[in-house]
């Protein structure tokens, strides 16, 4: 699964740069994540605007990646395709994740 990173002050940004995220790429986008995210930035955002279908795998797998961060640090995700969203919307996973329109919209918000 390619997975492309860039740095925004104490942001990480993990673009994912593959149309689907399903049971067939779920174990290989858990490992490449792990890897990525093994070093220590707070908050980490993970943009699925190439995402344009996921499926309870895929779901699970970022699921998984999130609680491998550990306490301290926080993956959002941004630039929901409406078909992803709604699935984060169906499964509640909304109120687990910040949801964000797009990349800028997600590197824009600071905590109050």
């Amino acid at each position: 699964m390619a997975l492309s990173i860039s740095t925004h002050g104490e942001t990480q940004v993990i673009k994912v740069e593959a149309d689907r995220i399903d049971a067939a790429m779920a174990i290989q986008f858990k490992e490449d994540m792990r890897t990525v995210t093994q070093q220590g930035a707070p908050r980490l955002i993970l943009d699925l605007s190439s995402v344009e279908f996921i499926d309870s795998s895929g779901l699970g797998a970022i699921v998984a990646s999130m609680k491998q961060l550990g306490d301290g640090r926080r993956l959002d995700l941004a630039g929901l395709q409406p078909v992803v969203e709604k699935v984060f919307r169906l499964t509640r996973m909304d109120t687990v994740f910040r949801l964000f329109d797009d990349l800028d919209d997600a590197l824009a918000w600071k905590a109050e």
